[in-house]
């Protein structure tokens, strides 16, 4: 099933949005970011250590708003493909998550029910 997480112009860049959704039997948390005008989605969870990168808050981005940031260690990861580029997981990606965007909304799949 398909979970709307947003509408399209709900993010301006540097923003971001938390959701929630099942996805192989459990609950995963993920996030929505705008960077450079285009949407990308991630699952909430360093790639260093099995914690998520914001701590409950929804702030992603550094200051400047140019890398996604893990608040526990400070690894850094680029917005587009979330490859990270400093910190202990350097040259690991965050895992990624499909959306599907149309005029009515930004769509996530979903196995169960999901939250935003």
């Amino acid at each position: 099933m398909k979970l709307k997480i947003a509408d399209p112009g709900d993010l301006e860049d540097g923003q971001a949005k938390s959701f929630r959704i099942v996805l192989k039997g459990r609950y995963v948390n993920g996030f929505l970011i705008r960077f450079q005008g285009t949407l990308f989605a991630y699952q909430n969870k360093c790639r260093h250590l099995p914690i998520s990168l914001d701590y409950d808050d929804a702030r992603f981005f550094d200051s400047e708003k140019r890398y996604l940031v893990c608040q526990t260690h400070g690894a850094l990861y680029e917005p587009e493909g979330g490859l990270c580029i400093d910190g202990p997981c350097r040259g690991e990606s965050l895992y990624a998550i499909a959306l599907e965007t149309n005029e009515s909304g930004v769509y996530v799949e979903t196995e169960g029910e999901g939250e935003i």
